[in-house]
């Protein structure tokens, strides 16, 4: 008998804490009984789960982002990993620049009733939330820069935390003392202990999740079903943007080739993507069709793919940004320019420390939500029809790396390879 998968698991969860919750709703409404079900078990089990999602998410990123910038080498590979990794920026911005006016235009969680708000005040009783960041004048560039990185993690200060670990990661890079190449390693084994970690709470998520429906569905009923069609066709309308008007400009203007020809090449690491829902799971494949199908150079194609993996996921990146402002409509949270210039910069930056697994980019939301006091039970509602969005922006996430790929072939000389035997290029 097939073994039960993860994420369905959670759907199951869903389901059964939907279900349940509507009939409590309906047989109940607001007995006495029934609210202390939701303030006793119900809820507190919901936030355990966040919680435990929280603890992860500083040592997490830290090591990821260390790790990922120590991955590109940038003392030895100079102008590939520099390309790399400018490409990567750039892109993930306008990823995110897409998700995030689109969000504004369509605004998918905006008009739902009061009622579902009152989980916000239910959060904070149990959860400290920060100040949201100051983002007026030059306080935005010196909010960037923490005078002590401990304080910021400690105050779920995201940015400075993420700008610490790059600047961490860069100096390790260029550090090449014994004492540094065995704090590297001791950072990697953090991060396969953050990984093992977050793989075991992501198995209590089916029970955190029935928790959590099942408090809102005792609220509000099925009033929230509209609200996610309309952010599950934001998301998909941002990632179809991408990957079929920013992807192609990319591989015509900068990588030189035809889209069409393009798409056909790699569409067998795009079904990889789309079945593993991981980037990393998809990496052989990816290797393969980079060396075989598009004929990149072998070292251009296993740098740049190996890293992108790990750090150009411009899907990740569009999905926290798109999930961060729908959750700030749907409670009500307001938004200045000034915080989603910072939401977008933290996605961007995020993107790179984002784990290439099956629903690796939640912590990270689940922190940013903290960060801006958006009420994070929403997340909640994101876990239910994760799998399918995670499927297709890891799509994305692939085909963005072979992007990556062709425009850094283009520019490096391949002599360093010996040519494959069927390399018939001119």
């Amino acid at each position: 008998m097939p073994k039960t998968g993860l994420s369905t698991k959670i759907l199951i969860g869903l389901l059964i804490g939907g279900g349940l919750g509507l009939g409590a709703k309906a047989l109940a409404h607001d007995a006495a009984w029934l609210l202390w079900v939701i303030e006793n078990i119900t809820l507190p089990i919901g936030q355990i789960f966040l919680r435990l999602l929280f603890m992860l998410v500083i040592p997490m990123l830290f090591s990821a982002l260390v790790v990922g910038i120590c991955g590109l080498d940038v003392r030895h590979l100079g102008r590939m990993g520099a390309r790399m990794l400018g490409y990567t920026v750039v892109v993930s911005l306008i990823a995110v620049l897409i998700g995030m006016v689109l969000t504004n235009l369509i605004r998918p969680g905006a008009g739902l009733p009061e009622e579902l708000r009152s989980i916000a005040a239910a959060n904070s009783l149990t959860m400290t939330i920060p100040k949201p960041p100051d983002t007026t004048g030059a306080s935005l560039l010196v909010t960037m820069f923490p005078d002590n990185p401990v304080s910021a993690a400690a105050n779920g200060e995201m940015i400075g935390v993420i700008l610490f670990s790059l600047i961490f990661g860069v100096g390790l890079s260029f550090t090449q003392t014994a004492s540094a190449l065995r704090l590297r390693e001791a950072i990697e084994g953090l991060y396969d202990v953050s990984m093992t970690l977050i793989h075991g709470v992501l198995k209590f998520a089916p029970y955190g999740v029935a928790a959590l429906i099942f408090t809102m569905t005792v609220r509000l009923g099925t009033e929230l079903l509209p609200y996610l069609l309309a952010y599950v066709g934001v998301v998909l309308l941002g990632l179809a943007l991408q990957m079929f008007v920013v992807y192609p400009l990319s591989v015509r203007f900068l990588g030189g080739r035809s889209p069409w020809a393009f798409f056909r090449d790699v569409r067998v690491a795009m079904v990889t993507a789309f079945a593993t829902a991981s980037s990393s799971a998809t990496l052989p494949t990816a290797l393969q069709v980079a060396e075989e199908n598009l004929r990149l150079p072998r070292h251009v194609s296993r740098f740049v793919l190996t890293a992108g993996s790990a750090m150009n996921q411009n899907g990740t990146a569009l999905f926290e940004g798109v999930t961060v402002l729908f959750l700030a409509q749907l409670f009500g949270v307001p938004l200045d320019l000034g915080q989603q210039f910072l939401i977008m910069l933290i996605c961007v930056l995020g993107g790179i420390g984002t784990a290439g697994v099956p629903a690796g980019s939640l912590p990270v939301i689940a922190m940013v939500l903290v960060t801006f006091g958006i009420p994070v039970e929403g997340l909640a509602l994101i876990l239910g029809i994760d799998r399918f969005l995670d499927m297709c922006r890891t799509t994305l996430n692939v085909t963005g790396d072979l992007a990556a790929a062709t425009y850094v072939a283009r520019g490096e000389p391949d002599q360093q390879d010996p040519p494959h035997a069927t390399d018939t290029r001119p």
